[in-house]
């Protein structure tokens, strides 16, 4: 992220590409996109003031669902609302594309780490667009005791900031996972009978998942 992060101008710009780039069907609120790419408000007016000027992203008109009330009185309605989008008319989209997907910013063998504050993690399996595999069903399956949900997401997310797309992830305790292994569950069979890496291994059976 540093090395790019000189390149494009700055780690938020980076981000922002990268949000924009691998979500092209997507509208992004100012909010939206400052959440997603976790930056202040003011450095994201600022690179998105650039992106418009080179004619990388448009204003779009967009909706969001609004709920008011509660119970009974619950509603909840459409909101129309301004928002962000790739521009498909910038010309170097697929250039920018490919680049990005080989400049990888996330280390495989840096999850483990990213991930241990969530609590004893047994095992860690990476697929699907974190390999450059986008049509895996989960993209990390994670394995372990007591595993602190909110803290695991908020390391994720900011995995997910750095790559610009969303996770798909499974979490299951240690002794689900081998009862899930036992009866050959269907979504730990697609993980480990396609394309995958192990980056975390402390059950000592995730290179022999069948057996």
């Amino acid at each position: 992220m540093k090395i790019l992060g000189k390149l494009f101008g700055s780690p938020a710009m980076v981000k922002l590409l990268r949000l924009f780039i691998f979500n092209p069907e997507h509208t992004f609120t100012n909010k939206e996109a400052a959440t997603r790419a976790k930056i202040t408000p003011d450095t994201l007016r600022l690179e998105l003031s650039i992106m418009k000027q080179m004619g990388f992203i448009k204003k779009k008109v967009a909706y969001r669902q609004t709920t008011t009330g509660k119970g009974k009185k619950k509603t909840v309605k459409k909101k129309k609302v301004l928002a962000w989008a790739l521009d498909e008319k910038f010309p170097y989209i697929e250039s920018l594309q490919s680049f990005l997907v080989n400049a990888t910013p996330v280390k495989n063998k840096d999850i483990p780490k990213r991930l241990s504050v969530a609590g004893a993690i047994k095992l860690i399996v990476i697929s699907g667009v974190l390999i450059q595999n986008p049509d895996s069903r989960v993209d990390l399956l994670i394995v372990g005791n007591g595993i602190k949900k909110s803290q695991l997401e908020t390391a994720i997310k900011s995995i997910e900031s750095e790559i610009g797309r969303e996770l798909r992830y499974a979490v299951f305790e240690t002794q689900e996972f081998k009862y899930r292994m036992g009866i050959y569950d269907r979504l730990i069979r697609d993980v480990f009978d396609y394309e995958h890496e192990v980056v975390l291994d402390k059950i000592g059976i995730a290179e022999n998942p069948t057996n």
